[in-house]
């Protein structure tokens, strides 16, 4: 691992010492789990810009959606 210096304003630094705290981890541990649930939502944001760009150049045909519903469609009880 690396280390690495931030600068936090005081409000910040004490939110997060309260969440490791709450959480039971230390600042590093919590600032390094928060970053990679940043960074995972980040990527998710962009597959989910590329697929609403890739369906509003190439919108569903009528047929297509209708077979979606199929498979989405709950089982029988």
């Amino acid at each position: 691992m690396e280390t690495v210096q931030i600068v936090l304003d005081k409000q910040l630094l004490m939110a997060t010492d309260r969440a490791a705290r709450q959480t039971k981890r230390n600042r590093s541990a919590f600032v390094r789990e928060a970053l990679k649930a940043h960074l995972r939502n980040l990527e998710l944001r962009s597959k989910e810009d590329r697929d609403r760009e890739g369906y509003t150049k190439h919108p569903q045909t009528h047929e297509e959606t209708h077979l979606w519903e199929a498979e989405a469609a709950w089982p029988a009880e």
